[in-house]
């Protein structure tokens, strides 16, 4: 989804559209319930044993999730009042701790070969 906000946004906002994009993090809801969620079969061997502990740290996160969904609701309507709402709202503690991780990466990924990056122009551009 990178860039999906970011380009519809300015394609929008002409018509006065405004878009944020909600990127929540574990909120106490019934999405992990085993009602709720059934997962495939793992199919390919080589991911069995990553999609196994993915499976059970979800299950034992049933319940125990951080976010409260009524805060949610809450903080998304004082969103959608704004003038200039955000273009991307990490919802939910961990899903500011995912968005900071990210920034570090991307600031790491720029910084480890900006000169070569720096240099791809024309001489004269």
């Amino acid at each position: 989804m990178e860039g999906w906000a970011e380009s519809l946004a300015p394609e929008v906002a002409p018509f006065g559209i405004r878009t944020m994009l909600v990127e929540p993090g574990f909120f106490r809801t019934e999405l992990l319930t085993p009602e709720s969620t059934h997962y495939a079969e793992s199919t390919i061997e080589d991911y069995a044993e990553r999609t196994e502990q993915t499976v059970a740290a979800w299950r034992s996160m049933n319940g125990r999730q951080g976010g409260d969904p009524d805060k949610l609701a809450a903080a998304l309507l004082r969103l959608a009042d704004l003038d200039e709402p955000p273009l991307r709202f990490p919802a939910g503690a961990d899903a500011v701790g995912v968005f900071e991780t990210r920034a570090k990466e991307l600031q790491g990924q720029a910084a480890a070969h900006r000169d070569l990056s720096s240099h791809l122009g024309y001489g004269d551009a």
